[in-house]
């Protein structure tokens, strides 16, 4: 599996399984699992799910960190706006500043549509 292709973000206070797992699974629950009492925004959620992930890593190589950073913030941005506009595509797009074609088409993209 590509490290760059797991999922670092969905930052969790909780404890990796102790269970025995595949290491997919391990990869999946380390890079997923970082302190959330140090986070108090979202620049710090990122930088300390970055450095989790890059603990991981090792010594694999990691490609498209950037799209995966993006991928995993993007997605529940669009939620969540979308959510306070009550899936108002056009609020949606007015508030964070895209237009509309390409709000529909990112909403596609991850599901959301």
């Amino acid at each position: 599996m590509n490290p760059s292709d797991s999922t670092f973000g969905n930052i969790t206070a909780a404890a990796p399984a102790a269970e025995a797992v595949s290491s997919t699974d391990q990869q999946k629950q380390h890079l997923t699992h970082a302190p959330v009492a140090q986070a108090q925004t979202l620049r710090d959620s990122v930088a300390i799910a970055l450095n989790n992930y890059f603990s991981h890593l090792d010594g694999q190589d990691v490609t498209d960190v950037y799209e995966m950073v993006l991928s995993e913030v993007e997605a529940p941005l669009l939620e969540e706006v979308m959510k306070y506009t009550r899936n108002n595509q056009t609020k949606t797009s007015q508030l964070l500043g895209l237009n509309r074609g390409t709000l529909r088409k990112k909403l596609k993209q991850y599901g959301l549509l």
